[in-house]
């Protein structure tokens, strides 16, 4: 278990540095967003809501890791699926607002940068989330259903 707790402290330190590399790709798409002034798409509230989904399953990871609880990982692994279903929301609102009016494309494209690395740390969030679950049971997650997360053998599903 030693080994796999190295390892998988290893994994999540290279995850939380992608999500400080998307974070400044947010950083620098929101300061052209605002130095435009230019085009406003009402989009606010869906980016806010989908960055604190983001937030709020990092922070759970993290505890995750902290405590070396795979039950809290399993429910964070199934939960990533509403970080990118908000950004397919997102993404579908914003191409809806590019064909009506193309002078919104290069506003609507930076959000959608935004959308993307959002989207990416919830990711990462839940790349920790398997690692705590890789600890813990010496099982690797990463692409296999929750019937292999829970430990259950061949037998068993």
């Amino acid at each position: 278990r030693d080994l796999r707790l190295i390892m998988g402290v290893s994994k999540a330190v290279t995850d939380l540095e992608r999500m400080g590399d998307e974070a400044e790709k947010i950083t620098r798409m929101a300061k052209l967003i605002h130095d435009r002034r230019g085009m406003q798409i009402p989009l606010q509230a869906e980016v806010r809501r989908s960055g604190d989904l983001a937030v709020a399953q990092l922070r759970r990871a993290l505890d995750a890791m902290a405590r070396l609880d795979p039950d809290e990982a399993e429910r964070i692994i199934s939960e990533d699926a509403l970080i990118d279903t908000e950004f397919r929301g997102i993404l579908r609102q914003l191409i809806t607002f590019m064909m009506e009016d193309p002078r919104t494309i290069s506003t609507a494209l930076e959000i959608v940068w935004v959308a993307k690395a959002i989207e990416r740390i919830g990711d990462h969030a839940k790349n920790i989330a398997e690692q705590v679950i890789y600890i813990v049971r010496g099982t690797d997650v990463r692409h296999t259903g929750k019937e292999r997360r829970r430990g259950a053998t061949d037998e068993e599903r």
